[in-house]
């Protein structure tokens, strides 16, 4: 039997990275997966991928950082599939790079909508869905920079550092109702979230930022969602769970 057969998965920013190989390796495991994407055509080329390997799958557009966006998201799954099991909270921007005293306001309110209030805005519909469905995993999607900083990125520190608490909050509040909810905190990965705005010598430098002396692959971090997601970690709940090749570890 796989992982998660007939279970409901609902994943924000689906359409490439880290979303799309969640996506993928979730519907080969058997789950329904609602591909959420801001991005139309990436959404929907992820759709169509999964249905050619024979998997199941809805695409639903969605602006995370509008709160009515992301209850229509949850009312779909629910309309869609009956139900809602599973939620990765991951869309997500890496914004302006500014010192602090220097950081554009809009750019620091358009990171802060979509890496934090845009999770909050999810669990905050989410959670009502599991509860009817008799519980569920939530996994957040933060950063490395959740639990230390680096310089020039003020918005994205601070929204993924709220992202790590926001998700401890929940777990404790729901431990008791049958609902998980755990964060990931990805080192540097291979996605075009970081490579379309780096040049080659720049990410060379980030590569060495790690002990591995690479990026991440988008699989490596899709596998661990799959288990905060699954059963197997079933007594998991409110932790924080790096995948950054040692970089924390330094």
């Amino acid at each position: 039997m796989k992982t998660l057969s007939n279970k409901v998965a609902l994943i924000t920013g689906a359409g490439s990275g880290i979303g799309k190989a969640a996506a993928l390796l979730f519907a080969n495991q058997g789950a329904k997966v609602i591909v959420s994407d801001i991005h139309e055509g990436h959404g929907k080329e992820v759709l169509e991928e999964i249905k050619k390997s024979g998997g199941e799958a809805s695409f639903f557009k969605c602006d995370t950082s509008q709160a009515k966006e992301q209850e229509a998201l949850v009312q779909f799954a629910m309309d869609t599939y009956g139900g809602l099991d599973i939620a990765v909270n991951n869309a997500g921007i890496g914004g302006p790079l500014a010192l602090t005293g220097e950081y554009p306001l809009d750019g620091w309110q358009k990171v802060v909508d979509i890496n934090l209030n845009g999770v909050f805005y999810g669990m905050r519909f989410q959670i009502p869905a599991m509860l009817k469905s008799g519980g569920g995993s939530i996994v957040n999607i933060a950063s490395i920079l959740g639990n230390v900083g680096t310089r020039f990125s003020p918005a994205y520190v601070a929204s993924k550092h709220g992202v790590v608490g926001l998700t401890k909050a929940a777990a404790l509040e729901y431990a008791n109702q049958n609902i998980r909810v755990n964060s990931i905190g990805p080192g540097y990965i291979n996605t075009p979230l970081l490579t379309n705005v780096l040049e080659p010598e720049t990410i060379k430098q980030v590569e060495s930022l790690h002990p591995m002396n690479r990026l991440g692959k988008s699989e490596e971090v899709a596998d661990l969602i799959l288990f905060l997601a699954s059963s197997n970690s079933s007594f998991v709940t409110g932790s924080y769970y790096p995948v950054d090749g040692g970089y924390l570890a330094q």
